[in-house]
């Protein structure tokens, strides 16, 4: 079974086993209707949580999982990350791709020039960013639509206008 990063367990929150987590999915509202994750340090090795209760607020996800009810219980999951299966993802809008499809993927210029390769997306405030492996360096890309132009799943490719300028 293959299972896809969507949260990552940053702390606890009050006595009761409320846990504060980052949201690594486009989808957040689908995020807290899950009534279950697997929860662990890698996807080979999780367990399966039952969430009791979800709510979004300030750009997080708040969960309650059965059986962590102490703010003792909840710091050991700190660290920890969510996973889904394939057939909980969310279906994709036309023209867009799931984040787990991006790492890895190689990045063109319009001119179809190799630029370099995906190896990590960071979520930040404004947009998402791509850090992308050039010949030995890190280039960070801003994922937005004034630079990708667009993506190629079959041939595994980003189009990214403007992207040596980053250099």
């Amino acid at each position: 079974m293959e299972l896809f990063l969507t949260g990552k367990i940053l702390k606890p929150r009050g006595l009761k086993g409320e846990v504060k987590v980052e949201l690594i999915t486009d989808f957040p509202h689908h995020f807290v209707k899950r009534k279950q994750f697997f929860v662990g340090v890698s996807p080979s090795s999780v367990v399966c949580m039952q969430v009791t209760k979800a709510a979004l607020h300030g750009g997080f996800a708040w969960l309650f999982f059965e059986g962590i009810d102490t703010f003792e219980q909840a710091t050991t999951l700190v660290g920890f990350s969510l996973f889904i299966t394939e057939e909980e993802l969310a279906p994709q809008p036309e023209n867009h791709v799931y984040r787990h499809e991006i790492v890895g993927m190689r990045v063109v210029d319009g001119n179809g020039k190799l630029f370099g390769t995906v190896t990590d997306i960071f979520n930040m405030p404004a947009h998402d960013v791509y850090e992308v492996q050039v010949e030995g360096k890190t280039v960070l890309l801003p994922a937005i639509e004034a630079f990708v132009e667009s993506f190629e799943l079959a041939s595994k490719t980003i189009v990214m206008s403007r992207c040596w300028e980053f250099l």
